[in-house]
């Protein structure tokens, strides 16, 4: 029997398999349809981009199904954020500082960079994402 390991969980097709039965019999795609429905009609009533909003809700979907949680990291830059909108030191403010003092200079540098790589990709995510969040709270 074929295994997968997906968030730290060992599943074999047949607990997939439970779990696909389940979904159906619970109604999740009928209310899933329905959902996207008045999302994707929200959607093009604002003017958004039809294809660009669907591929977005089943990523949505997808994360549901998996039950993905958001990492960390991109939650509080999108706290950042919607709070503040984008500040200047916005590297500084998501730096670990008691962690970051026990660094010597070079992986400080290190540090740094691969900070500022997490926080543009969490950013470039947050622009993607945040026309369609407003949709999804109306």
């Amino acid at each position: 029997m074929s295994k997968e390991t997906h968030n730290g969980k060992t599943r074999t097709l047949r607990d997939e398999a439970r779990r696909a039965k389940s979904r159906i019999k619970s109604g999740f795609w009928s209310e899933c349809k329905e959902d996207m429905g008045q999302k994707m009609e929200r959607a093009r009533e604002n003017g958004l981009n039809e294809s660009k909003a669907g591929r977005y809700f089943k990523t949505q979907v997808e994360a549901k199904i998996n039950g993905r949680q958001e990492d960390e990291f991109y939650l509080r830059v999108k706290e950042l954020l919607t709070s503040e909108g984008e500040v200047s030191d916005a590297i500084g403010r998501l730096t670990d500082k008691a962690y970051y003092e026990t660094l010597t200079y070079e992986e400080k540098q290190r540090y740094n960079l691969t900070l500022s790589e997490k926080y543009l990709r969490a950013l470039e995510r947050f622009r993607a994402e945040y026309e369609f969040e407003i949709l999804h709270k109306a």
